[in-house]
Order: C-alpha cells, then structure tokens, then sequence
C-alpha cells in the first residue's frame, strides 16, 4: 500500500531499544533533562541527543527551554495513549525486559501512567465507579453519569475546566500490568492530582511508582469500594 498513513516511520523511532527507554521514563510525565534520558537509555549524552532529534523530528516528544537547560516531554496525550497500549501487547505476550521483582510489584499496584492512576488500584477505581454506577462502560470513551457527576462534585472536583480542554473528559486506558482499563481522560488527571493533594498518595522520585499513605488507602477504600 503506497498511500495513507507510514506507521513504519513511527514503529521505527519507538523500535530501537535507547529510545524506547527514552519514553518510557516520559511516561513518567515529568520533563527529564538529555542528561537524565542519557542514563535512563544507557547511552551516553552525545548519543541521547542524536536519539532526542530523532524522536522530536517525529513529534513523539516536546522540548522547552528553561534557563541553561533544556526539558524533554511526551510530545501529545495521543502518544502517551499509544505507548500504554504498546506497553500492555508487551506484557501480555510475554515481552518482559527484567524478571518480576520487588519494585515490579510496586508498580503493578499503583503507578502514574503519564498524568493518571494505573495499576491494580487504578483499576480498582473504574471498576467501583462502573458498579456504582457512576460511570457507563465503554471500550474507549466511557460516559461520565448524571449519578457519577454529583458524586465527585460532592467530592470537591470542579467538572467544568476538565469539560472546557479538547480532552476528553474520560478514556478507557488498557493497563500494561493487568490487562483490564483504568481511567485516563482529564478526569483520570484530576483524581490523581486530588489524592496527591490531600496527601493519600505520594509520586516516588525515582520511578513511576505511586505510593499510598495508610489514610490515603482508607480513604480511597471509602470512595471507591470493592463491593
């Protein structure tokens, strides 16, 4: 086929191994430095750069300038959306690049997936809020409920500025780790930016792990049930 879009070009910057390392920490969703993205990849900086264009020149990252130093990104919610589901075919045929381990396990439970929950306990929440009701289930984009509305306004959640953004509001995310969704959207956002507020969970500095406090976890119990 000679016409349509050339997912080969972008299958071939996500496919060398460095800069798939690259974007996977900027699914951390913090912007990392050449330096930072050099150790993450284990290559060195001349050839972090070289990687950085490259992934740049195919709109898979964003840089911006600040002061002396320059900070890479995931490049659109778009790209992000493409690496999870990248990350989850992976794991479910058996690509692993490291045997389970103890941080591993930590990761499958709670971890950022670019701005929002993944892991079992993001899970667990889409799945108490599609029980309860609070949202109607779809594949990719499920609905927000008239039910689910009153419920995190009465939580402190401000709908309207999640609704005014060209995001939507609530996506299906498929989950690497379980295989099942979580929520994203600019909804997933705000609920991972709220428990982070009210000091329930913590990002650890040095991965994607996202860790709960012991109130933080009764906390999340309450609002969102398991049965």
């Amino acid at each position: 086929m000679k016409e349509g879009p050339d997912i080969s070009a972008i299958a071939a910057l996500i496919g060398d191994p460095a800069r798939a390392n690259i974007l996977t920490a900027l699914m951390s969703g913090k912007a990392l430095t050449a330096s930072e993205l050099a150790a993450e990849a284990g290559v060195t900086l001349p050839t972090a750069s070289a990687h950085l264009s490259k992934l740049a020149g195919g709109a898979l990252i964003a840089a911006r300038k600040q002061g002396r130093h320059k900070y890479f990104t995931i490049a659109s919610d778009q790209v992000a959306d493409v690496l999870e589901a990248l990350m989850g075919l992976a794991a479910g045929t058996g690509h692993l690049r490291t045997r389970i381990g103890p941080k591993d396990a930590a990761l499958r439970e709670a971890r950022i997936c670019y701005d929002h929950l993944a892991g079992t306990m993001g899970i667990a929440m889409y799945d108490s809020m599609i029980r309860r009701g609070l949202l109607r289930d779809d594949a990719e984009f499920p609905e927000l409920t008239a039910k689910g509305r009153a419920a995190l306004t009465g939580m402190g959640l401000d709908l309207a500025p999640l609704e005014a953004t060209r995001r939507p509001l609530c996506r299906s995310c498929l989950d690497w780790s379980e295989r099942r969704a979580h929520l994203a959207g600019s909804l997933g956002q705000a609920m991972l930016e709220m428990m982070q507020a009210r000091g329930w969970a913590t990002r650890d500095p040095n991965s994607r792990v996202i860790r709960f406090t012991p109130h933080g976890r009764a906390q999340f119990q309450t609002q969102f049930p398991t049965a």
